[in-house]
């Protein structure tokens, strides 16, 4: 009889403790059925005892169906004992995520498992956050280091070619209409010859709208390789072709909120400018790869040596798109036609270069200035700094030697002949070989390596592009990246 009080004793401690245990506990059989809950499992999930007691594992584990009940059923037989992370359904419809330890337990014949759970939801919309916060990090981080490199690259150029000088009529016609334009949102076109400045133009926009808190991205419609196109505008996910190992943003998406600079955007193919039109009237696009519809907030500022409207009637550029762009027009002068900026400009280069190459500022004198004047400049104000800086490399003395060409302006002054009785320097067949390679990358720097067209490399040497293709290839030389 007291070895009977004593169970009875023992079993109704156990039975005390269970009741009273913060876990939730709950027996189940081989079936899913539940045989036995505790209080706090009753709590947990919402249910009375009663209810509890007349469902499955299924009815209370929205992911246990029959063919992973089985496997769970394998491996606890085998293991005895298993630890996991769930999600439960409660009574009301919600889900909640439990840690549960279940054990294996043989019971007057029958199987059965024990599982003891308790409720991390709360520390699972922790890790969530966490995670999501982790994520936008990496993302910011990512969208950062683009964002810091395109910047080092807008900077490097611009610190290169110099800032908007000058005091010409012309100029003060364009600063006046970008006063005007740049505090609005409204869609700019950039029209003039190569080497105007027009990129210039473009940050002046940007520096002055309510969108300078955020960068300028320039996109070079004319370098990008046309099946890179949409990945280099809208960016891809990883996967989506070739060579795309991971995902990557866009221009569009680099600059939200801010400003895109298409730069020579007369080259866009034809069939990219119907997405482009997409995005510039909705606002949206997808990535390469991606069905998620992305939403960007961008002001464009677009800029071309072409005359846009003779592409669209010859079918080459999409009417509505220029219409798009060309919301606000800004001509941008050649420099033969604002000559009165050429002084300001000649002595603003010779700072710079003279800083550049770590040489004396040469004087540059009224017969200087005079020689510069007389000049049609073909490539503008881009010409006029490569003639500087080559002044300054040349002009160790001191004295200002300028080298201008003659293509289609004269001189104040012709250059002096050589006569029989000066000395003149014979060149060897390898030291001609170097100024010809020398002679071909100046062009391609002067042009920035555009080889076709009006203002490219190959009109300024005289020569067939096909002709400066074969040579470039033959002497090796390489576009920058």
């Amino acid at each position: 009889m007291k070895s009977k009080r004593n169970i009875d004793e023992c079993f109704r401690l156990a039975q005390f403790t269970i009741e009273q245990a913060t876990d939730g506990i709950i027996w189940h059989d081989a079936d899913a059925r539940i045989h036995r809950a505790n209080q706090a499992a009753c709590k947990l999930l919402g249910y009375s005892q009663e209810e509890l007691l007349g469902l499955t594992i299924q009815d209370i584990n929205p992911n246990s169906n029959k063919q992973t009940w089985a496997r769970f059923w394998r491996e606890i037989k085998q293991q005895q004992t298993v630890t996991f992370e769930d999600q439960h359904l409660k009574k009301d419809g919600t889900l909640a995520y439990f840690e549960v330890k279940a054990s294996f337990i043989q019971f007057e014949g029958q199987e059965y498992v024990v599982g003891f759970s308790r409720d991390i939801s709360e520390r699972k919309r922790i890790e969530k956050e966490r995670a999501c916060a982790f994520d936008e990090i990496q993302r910011l981080r990512q969208q950062l280091e683009l964002e810091n490199e395109y910047l080092i690259e807008e900077v490097s150029e611009l610190q290169s070619f110099g800032g908007i000088v000058g005091q010409s009529p012309a100029l003060g016609t364009i600063l006046k209409q970008i006063d005007m334009v740049a505090p609005t949102d409204a869609s700019i076109l950039i029209g003039g010859e190569s080497g105007t400045g027009k990129e210039l133009i473009a940050h002046e926009i940007h520096s002055r709208s309510l969108r300078n808190h955020r960068p300028m991205i320039r996109v070079n419609c004319a370098s990008i390789p046309r099946e890179l196109y949409e990945s280099e505008f809208f960016g891809h996910v990883k996967g989506a072709f070739t060579g795309a190992v991971k995902d990557r943003a866009g221009r569009f998406e680099l600059a939200h909120e801010g400003t895109l600079f298409l730069d020579e955007a007369g080259e866009i193919p034809l069939d990219l400018q119907s997405k482009l039109l997409r995005v510039l009237q909705e606002g949206t696009y997808e990535r390469v790869g991606d069905e998620k519809t992305q939403k960007v907030d961008v002001r464009i500022v677009a800029a071309t040596n072409k005359d846009l409207k003779k592409e669209v009637e010859q079918g080459r550029f999409r009417e509505d798109l220029f219409y798009r762009l060309n919301v606000f027009p800004i001509e941008v002068p050649p420099l033969r036609k604002r000559k009165d900026d050429i002084p300001l400009l000649a002595n603003h280069f010779l700072t710079l270069a003279a800083k550049k190459f770590h040489s004396p500022q040469p004087k540059l004198t009224k017969a200087h200035v005079l020689k510069l004047q007389n000049y049609d400049w073909p490539g503008n104000v881009r010409e006029l700094q490569n003639v500087l800086e080559r002044a300054v490399i040349t002009s160790r003395s001191g004295t200002l030697d300028l080298q201008v060409g003659s293509s289609r302006g004269k001189f104040s002054s012709p250059p002096p002949t050589a006569t029989p009785s000066e000395d003149q320097k014979i060149f060897t067949d390898q030291e001609m070989k170097q100024r010809e390679w020398e002679n071909i990358l100046a062009a391609l720097n002067q042009t920035r390596w555009k080889i076709f067209g009006p203002g490219g490399a190959a009109e300024l040497l005289g020569m067939r592009p096909t002709t400066l293709i074969s040579r470039i290839k033959k002497m090796g030389l390489k576009k920058p990246a």
